[in-house]
């Protein structure tokens, strides 16, 4: 269930324009600026979260987890992601108003105030957590440690050499809990999992900073393609490999056969084909690339649950 991070937002922050501060956006109804400010039209930053989360529920279940849980986490996902876009609008709006394609959004033009959306968040939250309270007490604590590593998130942006590395625990918490909501701990295959999902994360996010490359050099931000350097295109490769590689190990252990072998060579021919969206380094390349990662996610999680259904 996992963040209150979005990816699909400014998860890396543009320069500043020397055009100024835009004027505010025209005046628009209340459920209108809410369903902005949580990017409901935009399903792939939840779409990102969920397989992974769903996946690790089959794992726990070992086939179907029952309906109440998919339930809880495919709801929660929705909620948390929301309240997170709200989070990551308040901490980028003094950015993201010098930036054309950012400047309209409700918070930064002055449409919702800071602290209507940090209200919005909480209530997304706490309507999360209380779906969470359906389940385990191991889950339930799980849930906060994954807020914490959400709130932290998108401040990470302004220190952190690799802060797709922080949204990648972000990104997975959903893991862990699917593991405490099912069996009231967290076994070792739960933290293999989640570090191969960190992988995924890190090669996703990745291309997407690479979007944005010179205008975080302008300003001095820090994120993975920035470090990576030349060696970026590799290492979201590696990092594909190391994602398909982990969960095909888990797969394999758990004898799921031949729908898994045949996802996870579906998936690596995805990530073959981000790899000629990434190599020439174009902003519409690697945004595409971005945008795209949920089905190799959704393909991965059909491996496994089909794998447990023919098991």
């Amino acid at each position: 269930m996992g963040t209150s991070a979005d990816t699909t937002s400014s998860s890396h922050l543009s320069a500043p324009s020397s055009q100024g501060t835009h004027p505010p956006a025209p005046r628009r109804g209340r459920l209108a600026l809410y369903l902005d400010l949580i990017r409901w039209n935009r399903p792939a930053g939840w779409l990102l979260l969920l397989w992974p989360s769903l996946a690790a529920l089959w794992f726990a279940a070992r086939g179907w987890p029952g309906i109440h849980l998919i339930v809880v986490f495919v709801v929660g996902t929705v909620l948390m992601r929301s309240a997170g876009c709200c989070v990551n609008d308040v901490a980028d709006r003094d950015f993201d108003r010098h930036v054309k394609r950012t400047s309209a959004r409700p918070v930064t033009s002055g449409a919702l105030s800071v602290f209507e959306a940090l209200l919005v968040g909480a209530a997304l939250a706490l309507a999360a957590f209380a779906l969470v309270l359906t389940t385990t007490r191991a889950a339930v604590l799980w849930s906060f440690v994954g807020l914490a590593v959400s709130l932290f998130y998108p401040f990470s942006k302004r220190f952190f050499s690799i802060p797709q590395a922080v949204l990648g625990i972000a990104f997975s918490s959903g893991i862990p809990m699917a593991f405490a909501a099912v069996l009231g701990h967290m076994p070792a295959l739960a933290w293999v999992l989640l570090v191969g999902n960190l992988f995924w994360v890190l090669a996703y996010d990745t291309e997407y900073a690479m979007v944005d490359r010179d205008d975080d050099l302008r300003i001095g931000m820090k994120t993975s393609a920035i470090t990576f350097g030349r060696f970026d295109v590799a290492a979201v490769m590696a990092s594909y490999v190391l994602y398909l590689g982990i969960w095909a190990a888990v797969g394999i252990h758990a004898g799921l056969g031949w729908p898994l072998y045949a996802a996870i060579a579906v998936g690596a021919l995805q990530a073959l084909w981000h790899w000629r969206l990434i190599r020439a380094r174009t902003r519409e390349g690697c945004f595409r690339a971005f945008r795209m990662n949920h089905w190799l996610g959704f393909t991965v999680f059909v491996g496994v649950a089909a794998g447990y259904w023919v098991r």
